[in-house]
């Protein structure tokens, strides 16, 4: 039997971030996962992640898991794939199964950060081919290079139904509607408003009633709900559509710290059956710690710092980090940990409905209930300065109203014209002293895509607009399409008079287009004039 300091069963973000920290401070330690490849879901994850620099804001998914993976090389945690973790025993002890052997393992401390499972929901042909979840659709484009299929219905509009809805139209599907059975998204309103000037339309209170089709989906039905979300007759709408995905919620994969006979919870706000644990992740077993998904349902920034305090904590249980520096390391973690748990979007808001930002501007209701934000949020919202648009003619819009932990744009403005301030979920301000040099790193470093530079002043009639594009194939100087508004309604003609990519854009391509000038406030998306918005 082969013995470590520490195990973790799984080895994605969470797990993988406990091992590097436990393995810093001199433990043995053996990572457990039971897929092919390291990194859990952040190999599925190409968007840019929210937070400031201290939570790897503005880099995409899949950069950070490659840089977890470097770390935990240097730091000589063993890594185990295709290795199942079938059971947990008395005295920590682990029955693993690699390939046809099943092997004991043994450890002084234990970090379960097994993840979570995606939630289903029934309703007549939930069974046929071509309904699937937003996680195995997401692992279908962004590890495989697969369409999951053609036309798609989205099912959830939290986080997870809002970026993978994009992702589709990035792979080349066609997302026809984006339902949901709440009267509001759940999800970042700068995610929807991606999709909603792309001419994808929401609808809210609304489920769906049943999948057609014999060998396969050919078709969906959804209906309006009433307040106990039941279907109300008469309202049905029907869609062609061959695929069917659900985002509807995640569970934590819990299964292993109850065999280890954890004190356990039933919270929804958490996700489901999770453990009692401390500040650090420890159980009510001493020793044996939970991290990430699998102790309560939050993004994969707050899963890594969570993992980090739980692998310093388990070194300290072991005496190989002394409590002085272990307590010194968790408040600045801590410290971190905090600045994701505020703004409109924390663990503890979870159920509210906001009425205002935390600056007292009423919250946009077109935004919650249609993806986008209407004539009347834009003048609570936004400002100009008569000074920048003088001296430069360009100026930076910023369509951020909510609460949101992010803070990027602040940083990567070299003259200062964005300001936020040291609260992280702000909202972003332009500073009227400011000259916008109108270099587009602002645009880049956004993580929801809601930056854009505006010139009225282009050229006689016209105005500039540079907007966000991360479709393929690329528009070309010269191309001629069309210019859609934030609910993706076409305006006219737009002309695309610079293109610009850059290694520190990484892969936002910064597009500006010419048009009349009446629509430099409300053109938000091109669309070429030979392919569909999302090709």
């Amino acid at each position: 039997m082969k013995r470590y300091d520490l195990i973790v069963v799984g080895a994605g973000p969470a797990g993988l971030s406990a091992a590097i920290e436990a393995a810093r401070c001199g433990m043995k330690v053996a990572v457990f996962d039971e897929n092919a490849k390291p990194g859990g879901q952040l190999f599925k994850q190409i968007h840019k992640f929210f937070g400031s620099k201290e939570h790897q804001a503005k880099i995409r998914g899949y950069k950070i898991g490659e840089t977890l993976l470097a770390e935990a090389d240097e730091s000589g945690v063993e890594v185990f794939l295709n290795a199942t973790v079938a059971g947990i025993y008395l005295d920590k002890e682990v029955l693993v199964q690699i390939g046809e052997a099943m092997t004991h393992f043994k450890a002084d401390t234990i970090i379960i950060a097994t993840g979570a499972a995606e939630n289903m929901v029934t309703f007549d042909g939930w069974t046929l081919p071509g309904v699937i979840g937003a996680g195995a659709a997401q692992t279908m484009m962004n590890l495989y290079g697969i369409k999951p299929g053609q036309r798609v219905l989205m099912l959830g509009s939290g986080n997870v139904g809002l970026v993978v809805s994009f992702q589709l139209m990035q792979a080349g599907c066609e997302v026809v509607a984006l339902v949901d059975a709440a009267p509001r998204i759940g999800g970042y309103g700068v995610h929807a408003a991606k999709i909603a000037r792309c001419g994808v339309p929401f609808y809210l209170s609304h489920t769906i009633t049943k999948a057609d089709g014999t060998d396969c989906v050919t078709g969906v039905t959804i209906a309006e709900v009433d307040e106990a979300f039941t279907p109300i007759p008469g309202t049905e709408k029907h869609f062609d559509v061959d695929t069917i995905c659900l985002a509807v919620g995640l569970s934590p994969m819990s299964q292993l710290l109850k065999m280890a006979g954890c004190n356990m919870v039933d919270d929804p706000r958490r996700g489901g059956q999770v453990p009692l644990v401390s500040e650090n992740g420890e159980t009510s077993i001493p020793g044996l710690f939970a991290a990430g998904d699998v102790s309560g349902i939050e993004e994969a920034s707050s899963a890594m710092i969570g993992g980090r305090m739980s692998g310093l904590a388990a070194a300290a249980y072991l005496g190989f980090l002394s409590e002085q520096d272990k307590d010194k390391r968790l408040a600045d973690l801590e410290i971190a940990l905090d600045s994701l748990h505020q703004g409109m979007f924390a663990p503890g808001s979870k159920g509210q409905t906001f009425a205002k930002t935390d600056e007292g501007i009423a919250v946009s209701q077109s935004l919650l209930k249609k993806g986008y934000l209407d004539d009347t949020d834009l003048e609570r919202f936004f400002h100009r300065s008569d000074q920048t648009d003088k001296k430069s003619g360009i100026r930076p819009v910023i369509e951020c109203t909510q609460n949101i932990p992010c803070n990027p744009c602040q940083d990567a403005c070299t003259k200062g014209c964005i300001k936020i301030g040291k609260t992280i979920t702000a909202l972003p301000r332009i500073d009227a002293n400011s000259i916008c040099t109108g270099c587009g790193l602002c645009i880049a470093s956004c993580s929801g895509q809601a930056i854009f530079l505006v010139d009225e002043d282009y050229a006689p009639g016209y105005a500039s607009i540079t907007l966000p594009y991360e479709f393929l194939p690329l528009p070309q100087k010269g191309q001629l399409g069309t210019a859609l508004s934030r609910s993706g309604q076409p305006l006219g003609t737009a002309e695309i008079i610079d293109v610009r990519s850059a290694k520190a854009f990484d892969h936002t391509t910064l597009v500006t287009i010419k048009v009349p000038v009446a629509q430099a406030m409300t053109a938000r998306f091109f669309k070429p004039a030979t392919h569909a918005a999302g090709q």
